[in-house]
């Protein structure tokens, strides 16, 4: 069966770091360009950030730049969400699924099924 399973999530004070993972299960993620969103409670799931299959190209929206970063590792078939800086509004659960890449730039719009998420919290 073909997905991909989130961790890292969890409970951390506003100022706070998580670092996010997902684990590509059933295929080999080197082809594919992968992204993170988010879904607040009452909210749209909205994009956050996304690295193409190489690694070379990134995206991220504009309220996280500075405070996140998006990183591979297509030998552990995994990709990573470094979060710094945490606030409260970055309360959400957060998702990885495959997006779409134009011109060997990753594009947050996804193009594969979405898994369970990690749910982070960011509350004093």
């Amino acid at each position: 069966q073909l997905q991909l399973v989130e961790s890292g999530g969890g409970l951390v004070q506003p100022g706070g770091s998580l670092r996010l993972s997902c684990v590509a299960s059933g295929f080999t993620l080197d082809y594919y360009a992968i992204g993170w969103f988010r879904q607040a409670p009452g909210k749209e799931r909205e994009g956050v950030s996304c690295i193409s299959s190489s690694g070379g190209s990134t995206n991220y929206a504009e309220f996280v730049k500075g405070r996140f970063s998006i990183s591979r590792d297509n030998a552990k078939n995994t990709v990573y969400l470094q979060m710094n800086s945490l606030k409260p509004e970055d309360t959400a659960v957060y998702y990885c699924v495959r997006v779409l890449t134009v011109k060997a730039m990753c594009v947050m719009i996804s193009s594969g099924s979405w898994g369970q998420g990690t749910q982070v919290t960011v509350s004093s």
